[in-house]
């Protein structure tokens, strides 16, 4: 499949206003067109197409662009000041997709980073002295997973971690941010993750969790931040990766939610929008697009044929999008070609790029022997049908399709804190794979 490589004119796959232009018609049309002239010159309208096997991910050019954000920043990044983690995660983790061996020097100072923002009661800040905060704690946990040394794996108080998580657990199931603060499904997912990583999931924990997800479930099929609202991209992706670790995708429905996802795919850009109506952006190939393996593994259990995720999405089309609409010549990824590149839109673009590549599968069959969160392991990539456009050099790391780190990182993280029970899993994947 793909959208440049189709006979007819892409421009007949553009938004039809019904001529009633509005204000966000009006940007959506010039999106496109924007979107048009980067591909033009691979599509067949070209007096002389440029071959698609050509397309080259510019991998040493991203990795200077991330590693210029190391030691100094725009003044424009101030905004992030309670984001710190963050911004160590989308850097450390774009450099892991990208196949740089991350220096020691490096590891250390961001160990050190992340040891400044622990809160003495429990979780991560976005910056010293600040309050825990659910997202944060999430992004330290993991650039601690990326680094996956034990050094960094004993930066977390496991202890104080739980009493932060269940301070912020709410009657309903819900978690809020951080104390007293707001509640969305986001914190759901921050909460799981952290949990499951560090093997500290309880009941209490737990309790209520998948429920509450499940009320954020819309008429349309997506999932909002809370019950009533509009169905979005990234509040979809958190409800339903938080619902894969807790074991409960069971409460969705879920003939509407693969429509709804299904929809959100850019019939002319082939990248996806996060809401119904809205432009297209690099950032939801991972936020959209990872909703898609965990699909997959719900139609299994469905009794499903996971074959239909072929059809389900456009792996090609998405691909082509990020890789010629959303890279920069001089390095890093962006939103749309009228954007400038930025920390997250490269982590995200890349993330989603990994899991276009990679057909990551679940391991129903082995699930007898990897019970509650172990069951994260149970994730492998079938590689027959691997996928990448353009360049065979494109391929990046595979991630993990409900995690967001490595593949490799999520099997080292496990083994330190799960021990022999997580030894065992891997091992029994790992003889699997040998012998098939």
């Amino acid at each position: 499949m793909g959208v440049l490589n189709r006979p007819e004119d892409i421009k007949s796959y553009g938004y039809n206003d019904d001529n009633f232009p509005t204000e966000s018609s009006q940007l959506q049309l010039e999106t496109e067109e924007s979107i048009r002239r980067a591909f033009f010159s691979y599509t067949p309208e070209s007096p002389m197409p440029t071959p698609l096997a050509s397309i080259e991910l510019r991998k040493m050019r991203h990795v200077k662009y991330v590693l210029g954000g190391i030691d100094s920043l725009a003044s424009y990044w101030t905004s992030l000041d309670a984001s710190k983690p963050w911004l160590c995660y989308w850097i450390l983790h774009s450099l892991d997709l990208l196949g740089y061996k991350i220096p020691e020097k490096l590891a250390q100072r961001a160990i050190s980073t992340i040891s400044h923002m622990q809160c003495e009661t429990g979780g991560f800040a976005g910056g010293p002295g600040q309050e825990a905060h659910l997202a944060p704690t999430y992004a330290a946990v993991n650039v601690l997973a990326i680094i996956g040394t034990k050094e960094a794996y004993d930066v977390i108080n496991r202890t104080t971690l739980l009493e932060f998580l269940l301070r912020v657990k709410q009657k309903d199931g819900s978690f809020t941010m951080t104390v007293e603060g707001e509640t969305d499904v986001r914190g759901s997912y921050c909460a799981m993750s952290a949990a499951t990583i560090t093997n500290i999931m309880t009941p209490e924990l737990t309790s209520g969790a998948a429920e509450f997800v499940g009320r954020c479930q819309t008429y349309e099929g997506g999932l909002g931040g809370y019950p009533g609202v509009e169905a979005h991209g990234g509040y979809a992706f958190c409800g339903l990766a938080a619902l894969e670790l807790l074991g409960r995708t069971d409460v969705l429905n879920a003939d509407t939610f693969v429509k709804w996802s299904a929809s959100r795919q850019m019939s002319l850009e082939g990248g996806f929008q996060g809401r119904t109506n809205k432009l297209v952006d690099g950032c939801y190939s991972f936020w959209m697009g990872g909703v898609f393996p965990i699909i997959g593994k719900m139609l299994e259990s469905l009794d499903a044929d996971n074959s239909v995720l072929d059809f389900v999405y456009d792996r090609d089309a998405l691909q082509e999008y990020m890789l010629v609409a959303c890279q920069s010549k001089t390095g890093g990824l962006r939103d749309k070609p009228s954007k400038s590149v930025d920390y997250y839109h490269t982590c995200y673009c890349l993330s989603g790029l990994s899991l276009s590549q990679h057909q990551m599968t679940f391991r129903h069959d082995l699930k007898d022997i990897a019970p509650g969160a172990l069951s994260a392991l149970l994730w492998a990539e079938d590689v027959e049908k691997r996928h990448v456009v353009g360049s065979p050099s494109n391929l990046v790391a595979a991630t993990h399709p409900v995690l967001n780190i490595r593949m490799e990182k999520v099997k080292q993280a496990f083994t330190h804190f799960y021990g022999q029970s997580a030894k065992d899993v891997i091992e029994e994947m790992e003889i699997e794979i040998i012998h098939a």
